[in-house]
C-alpha cells in the first residue's frame, strides 16, 4: 500500500529506530551554519501575527548540493520566488510564493562516498522549543541540534524521534500562518512514514497534545497498514502510516514526507520530469476525489504533490 494523504477526515478543515545518516549531518550542517549567520531571516510573517498554532507544520527547509539546480527545480515547478542571502559560508535562498514564505534551500556539497538523497526537512510550531526538548529526551527521542535563536527567525532545533524520524520545531518570533486552506504551491500535508505506528503516534501526541483518530483498514485486513490522523485545535495536522516493507524499495528508514499542493498533480509531475526530477508515485486518485504523486528532485529529495479538492465551504474560508 502506497503511502499518502488521501484519508484526512472531512470533520477537519485541512491547514495548510534508525536515523539515516545523510539526514541527520544535512540537519547538523544546515544548522549549525545558520546558527552562526551573519544576516538575519525573513521573519515567518510580516506583519507580525500573534497566532500560534502548536503542532502545526510552518516551514520546511532543504540542505542540497546543487542550490541553483534546487532553485530551478522548485522555482519552474511550484512558482515559487528566491531571496539570495549568505550565512556565515553557507548560501541560502529563502522561497516564497505570492509572497508568503515557504522554505529554505541551503548549499552543502556532499561527500563522494555518500550514497543517501538530500531530504526535506518538516519544521512545527512549538510554543517553547526547550520544554519540546526535555520531551522528546522523556520520550526517548534524540536532540540533533540544541535549541538556538535564529536572528529574525525564533527559536529552533532539530530532532529525531525514537524510531528515527527527523524533524524540527519553530518558535516564530513573528507568530504563525493562520488557519487557512494552503494554495497552490504552498505545504498542504504531510505524512510520517513508520513501521511502529502506535508508539510514534504516542510521540507526537505527548510533544504536540494532538488527538489520534485511527482510519478503517484499507482493506478490511487486519494485516493492512495501519493509519492514523493527528489534529489540534480541530485542524487535521499529518498522517501516520505503517510504512509497507517494499516501500520505494530502498526507502527503509522512518522519515516525514510532506506533499505540496498542486492545480493538477498529472501535469506537475509531467512538469517536474521536465525539470529533471524523478517519479517515485505516478498519479493516483486519494479518497475526496483529487489526485497525488511522489516525486524526487534532480538532487534525490522526495517531495509529495497534492491536487486537492476543494469543498463548497472550503472555497468559501476567509
Amino acid at each position: 500500500m502506497s503511502p499518502s494523504p488521501d484519508h484526512k477526515p472531512r470533520r477537519f478543515r485541512m491547514a495548510g529506530a534508525r536515523v539515516a545518516r545523510l539526514a541527520v549531518w544535512l540537519c547538523l550542517t544546515s544548522a549549525s551554519s545558520l546558527a552562526a549567520q551573519a544576516q538575519p531571516l525573513t521573519p515567518l510573517m510580516n506583519p507580525p501575527s500573534s497566532e500560534r498554532h502548536v503542532g502545526k507544520f510552518i516551514f520546511a527547509e532543504l540542505v542540497t548540493p546543487d542550490l541553483i539546480a534546487s532553485k530551478r527545480f522548485y522555482g519552474g515547478l511550484f512558482g515559487w520566488t528566491f531571496r539570495e542571502l549568505k550565512l556565515g559560508e553557507t548560501d541560502y535562498a529563502e522561497a516564497s510564493v505570492d509572497g508568503d514564505l515557504v522554505a529554505g534551500l541551503a548549499q552543502r556539497s556532499m561527500r563522494a562516498d555518500q550514497t543517501r538523497q538530500p531530504a526535506w526537512l518538516a519544521v512545527l510550531s512549538a510554543a517553547d522549543v526547550d520544554v519540546a526538548r526535555k520531551r522528546v529526551l522523556a520520550q526517548g527521542g534524540r536532540v540533533l541540534v540544541e535549541p538556538h535563536e535564529r536572528a529574525g527567525r525564533g527559536r529552533f532545533a532539530v530532532f529525531a524521534d525514537p524510531q528515527g524520524a527527523v524533524f524540527g520545531v519553530l518558535a516564530s518570533g513573528s507568530g504563525d500562518p493562520p488557519e487557512e486552506l494552503a494554495t497552490p504551491g504552498q505545504w498542504i500535508w504531510h505524512t510520517l512514514m513508520t513501521r511502529e505506528n502506535e508508539a510514534a503516534v504516542a510521540f507526537y501526541q505527548d510533544l504536540f497534545d494532538y488527538e489520534a483518530f485511527a482510519l478503517p483498514l484499507a482493506d478490511g485486513s487486519p494485516d493492512a497498514p495501519q493509519q492514523t490522523i493527528v489534529a489540534s485545535s480541530g485542524y487535521a495536522r499529518a498522517s501516520v502510516s505503517e510504512m509497507p516493507s517494499n516501500w520505494f524499495q530502498t526507502q527503509t528508514h522512518y522519515h516525514w514526507l510532506g506533499y505540496i499542493r498542486v492545480a493538477d498533480a498529472a501535469q506537475a509531475v509531467a512538469r517536474a520530469l521536465a525539470l529533471g526530477g524523478r517519479l517515485l508515485l505516478p498519479p493516483r486518485p486519494d479518497r475526496h476525489g483529487g489526485r497525488l504523486a511522489i516525486v524526487a528532485d534532480p538532487q534525490g529529495a522526495p517531495v509529495g504533490l497534492l491536487e486537492w479538492l476543494e469543498l463548497p465551504d472550503e472555497r468559501a474560508a476567509p
